[in-house]
């Protein structure tokens, strides 16, 4: 299995939505980020419930990402989220979840999150992107830094290709973020194979 995490976007597509999920499932990332910001908590849950079957068939670690109720609703076990959001989960809903990840921009969010109960985090953005226009990576030292403050597993996020994920994992992250390369290339076996060499 790959050390990669989908990050998903609908707008990003060239085909159905979930033809390509299907695809990227079958090309077993280490898991499926299905952030689709711009729905409503009920446009998500119907997304997510087909999402998660999919996933389910390939073995494929599902992690919803924001709607908290939809997650609880549909019993999934991964939530991804906001630090912010991350800071109001509670006692019981916390609880509800096996794996917990949450999106980090500086050390200080990252130590945060960290003794919040984060199982894992996304650490970013570091290289140029175009997600990102106009503002510059974080760069390899603030990763590296990110990954010396915890002990938890850290996902780089933000321009991460097969050129530089050895930098990456140089810098002590278990793993990477990929968004834009996920939901346009051609061949997902091909594109996530492409890391592992």
């Amino acid at each position: 299995m790959s050390e990669i995490l989908c990050v998903t976007n609908r707008s990003l597509c060239r085909e159905d939505f979930l033809v390509r999920m299907e695809r990227i499932a079958r090309a077993r990332p280490a898991g499926i980020i299905l952030r689709e910001k711009d729905l409503t908590e009920e446009e998500y849950e119907k997304l997510a419930a087909k999402v998660m079957e999919l996933c389910r068939d390939y073995g494929v670690p599902c992690i919803l990402h924001s709607f908290v109720k939809a997650a609880v609703k549909l019993k999934a076990e991964a939530i991804h989220l906001p630090l912010p959001r991350l800071m109001e989960l509670e006692g019981e809903e916390r609880a509800r979840f096996r794996v917990i990840g949450a999106s980090c921009h500086s050390v200080e969010e990252a130590l945060a999150a960290w003794e919040r109960g984060c199982t894992y985090i996304t650490a970013g953005h570091i290289f140029d992107t175009d997600c990102k226009k106009g503002l510059p990576g974080r760069g390899l030292d603030f990763l590296k830094e990110v990954c010396g403050r915890v002990t938890l597993p850290v996902y780089a996020i933000g321009g991460i290709s097969p050129g530089n994920i050895a930098e990456v994992r140089a810098a002590g992250a278990a793993g990477a973020c990929v968004m834009s390369g996920a939901m346009t290339c051609e061949d997902a076996e091909a594109y996530l194979s492409a890391f592992d060499r």
